[in-house]
């Protein structure tokens, strides 16, 4: 018993060591900080936030879309002194980051996660070079999350069954020209078993870790696996909620600025 403890001392220790390890941002804001801890285990999108920030990229930028009990969302260039009527969202660096899908790091709350482009156009899952979001989310209970889970497995398996679809666009376009329903038949069942198939790497199955997050300080699930988890919030998260509490306007932009006055190792 004793030999046991010491084992689990040692891992606990490590695993704290480890923690200290991992660079440290905080970010300024007229609400109060928000200190970030990022991920040794995303290096590729640690190493690029720790250079925009050693650049003050992002000093002076907005929160410019803001989602109660969602997320907060940041790190646009075109932001910056944008005026009151500027549409925001689409400015960014001209490169993007591979994704770094790690099934540890999921959206709880406090997550900073890395923005990208929808899967038409970016089917790789390639973060956006500069935005990102910290996530705010919902708390579930268990049957809420239960029933929340199986609505975005149903959403993900019709929106992959949409993409391969619009792959096989010609050939069923060819096959209903000619009137040959058969062929169309055995057409719709190849791409529903190839849809099946595929759909493995694309069902979200939560962990135990996952379950007990959403059940007790919240989060966003349908965005695990979609998006690139590269850090947490581990002080300010009474700063994360008061700014995703103010007013927006329709296209979800505060009403009133909320700046990023500078983020700082």
């Amino acid at each position: 018993m004793n030999k046991f403890i010491g084992v689990l001392l040692i891992l606990v220790l490590a695993a704290s060591c480890k923690n200290e390890t991992e660079p440290i941002v905080k970010i300024t804001t007229e609400y109060g900080d928000i200190k970030i801890r990022l991920y040794d285990k995303t290096p590729k999108h640690r190493d690029n936030f720790l250079k925009l920030v050693e650049e003050k990229f992002y000093d002076g930028l907005l929160f410019h879309r803001v989602i109660n009990h969602f997320m907060i969302q940041g790190g646009d260039p075109t932001s910056k002194n944008a005026g009151p009527d500027v549409l925001l969202g689409e400015g960014d660096v001209d490169y993007r980051i591979d994704a770094e899908f790690v099934p540890e790091y999921f959206h709880k709350k406090g997550v900073l996660a890395a923005a990208r482009e929808g899967d038409d156009t970016n089917p790789e899952r390639k973060s956006s070079g500069a935005q990102f979001y910290i996530v705010q989310g919902n708390v579930y209970s268990p049957e809420q999350l239960e029933n929340t889970v199986k609505s975005i497995n149903e959403r993900r398996k019709m929106a992959l069954y949409g993409r391969l679809k619009n792959q096989y666009k010609n050939e069923f376009a060819r096959l209903q020209e000619a009137n040959d329903s058969e062929a169309l038949d055995e057409l719709s069942e190849k791409l529903t078993r190839e849809c099946d198939s595929l759909f493995v790497n694309e069902e979200l199955v939560l962990t135990e870790a996952q379950k007990q997050a959403y059940t007790t300080v919240g989060g966003t699930p349908h965005l695990d696996g979609q998006y690139t988890v590269y850090g947490e919030v581990i002080e300010g998260l009474d700063v994360l909620d008061k700014i995703a509490a103010v007013k927006t306007n329709s296209f979800d932009r505060p009403v009133e600025d909320v700046v990023i006055e500078e983020i700082r190792r």
